[in-house]
């Protein structure tokens, strides 16, 4: 298991599909819920994303933007339009209202496929990310407020796959749609961290150094294992000086140090977990056979207790940007 994959192992799309929308101008979308994240791909056309804060961003044909709550924003045909906002946000994809081919009243495609209306429409693909977890959060830490990423990358395939798909009413429609949009985020997100000139997070760089990844893979493949810095170099084939230098120079802190980080992000999930039991369940799952032990480092990095943290609920304690 890298790094990248425990992150987002937690953001998953379930019946989160807003709809599939073909606008003609003027039309405003105002996306009301706030989601933790929400992904928006253009099929053809354009129009303006306008998020609480911030600067418009132009989304042509082919792009998409990962917009990441808990501000709202709009989607408009042109920043100043003259169209009313229209509340979108949850119920917009229910039977009711057309399901996932749900078109919000401004142009009838009638039996057209998506992506072939009218001169001059839109055809927006939308869809929500409930964001579950310490884990997943994250992530979040490692995005902007609002991430576009072009044409040309690895999401193309999906992308039409996703046009074929909204373009019929198939049984099973919303699972294969739930699935594609999982997998057009991974493919933004891996498009994003790698575009020139970018700053991914010191994680997701140091996956590609041939020590530092496999030190990575090995403690989040193996987190609870009694890791040392000794016992972590002899598994990546080098001296413990060249592994301790450069997995600080990589991820900008010493592997045990990282691994406490990590070992305590995935207890605050477990802590929250109906089905784990006690605290001490808890300290063994992620490598500490004695609970006094771990209830100290949990409260050292999290700023409360094992117990405080699991009778609140998971209401984060703030972290460091980037950093699991």
């Amino acid at each position: 298991m890298d790094a990248f994959s425990d992150l987002i192992r937690g953001v998953r799309a379930h019946g989160s599909l807003f709809g599939s929308s073909t606008l003609t101008p003027p039309w405003a979308l105002h996306f009301v819920d706030g989601a933790p994240l929400t992904l928006c791909t253009v099929l053809g056309g354009d129009g303006w994303i306008v998020p609480e804060q911030g600067p418009p961003v132009l989304l042509r044909a082919g792009q998409t933007v990962v917009v990441r709550g808990p501000g709202t924003f709009t989607f408009v045909d042109e920043v100043g339009t003259s169209a009313d906002p229209v509340a979108c946000g949850e119920f917009c994809a229910t039977p009711e209202l057309g399901g996932t081919r749900h078109r919000l009243g401004w142009h009838d495609g009638g039996d057209a496929p998506c992506g072939s209306a009218a001169p001059g429409a839109t055809t927006l693909i939308v869809g929500a990310y409930p964001v579950r977890g310490e884990i997943s959060r994250r992530l979040l830490d490692a995005l902007p407020g609002v991430l576009r990423v072009g044409a040309g990358g690895t999401s193309d395939a999906v992308l039409e796959h996703l046009a074929a798909e909204v373009a019929v009413d198939t049984p099973g429609q919303q699972v294969v749609l739930d699935r594609l949009l999982d997998w057009m985020l991974v493919c933004t997100l891996r498009d994003w961290f790698d575009r020139p000139g970018g700053e991914p997070p010191r994680w997701w760089a140091a996956q590609r150094d041939p020590v530092v990844g496999d030190a990575l893979r090995l403690l989040h493949a193996e987190p609870a294992a009694p890791w040392t810095v000794g016992s972590l170099a002899d598994r990546t084939g080098v001296s413990r000086s060249t592994l301790a230098k450069r997995f600080a120079d990589q991820v900008g802190e010493p592997p045990l140090t990282y691994l406490t980080r990590w070992r305590m992000t995935l207890a605050a999930d477990l802590l929250t977990d109906r089905e784990t039991a006690t605290v001490a369940q808890v300290a063994r799952a992620v490598g500490y056979a004695d609970a006094f032990a771990f209830s100290a480092a949990f409260k050292r990095t999290r700023g409360v207790s094992p117990s405080v943290w699991a009778a609140r609920g998971l209401d984060p304690v703030p972290t460091a940007a980037g950093r699991p």
